[in-house]
């Protein structure tokens, strides 16, 4: 008999404004935070998560170069691409980058860009033993 799995995941509100200028978006309603979001902490609650990804909501991105930082980890790839608007943007999380117990991400903005953009939500998914 297989193992059997189910699904999990943490909703994370950011709802910040990386970049150099708080005034150069029209977007009251985020926090301009400079070059990196605020810490956010999630809980896994096993050590067996697998087929880890997130899903960010990202407004205004320009440049790459932007990063996904997972318990003080960069994650690989392109993890904030350019796009006009919003955009919804899925990438991989390798299983050592997720523990169990507490976890924490931030959104850290390309050394060289000006960029300015917002993170919107952010929601971490894995699938876990039953």
């Amino acid at each position: 008999m297989s193992e059997q799995y189910r699904a999990d995941y943490r909703m994370l509100e950011v709802r910040e404004h990386l970049g150099e200028n708080p005034e150069a978006l029209d977007v009251p309603w985020a926090e301009f935070v400079g070059d990196c979001s605020s810490e956010r902490t999630f809980r896994v609650p096993t050590g067996e998560a697998t087929d880890a990804y997130l899903e960010l909501q990202a407004y205004g991105v320009d440049a790459y170069g932007h990063e996904v930082v997972v318990n003080d980890r960069a994650l690989s790839g392109f993890d904030v691409p350019p796009g006009d608007g919003w955009q919804y943007w899925m990438t991989t999380i390798q299983v050592p980058d997720l523990r169990e117990g507490e976890n924490t991400l931030r959104i850290r903005r390309g050394p060289d860009s000006h960029d300015e953009f917002v993170v919107g939500t952010v929601t971490v998914n894995w699938r876990e033993p039953v």
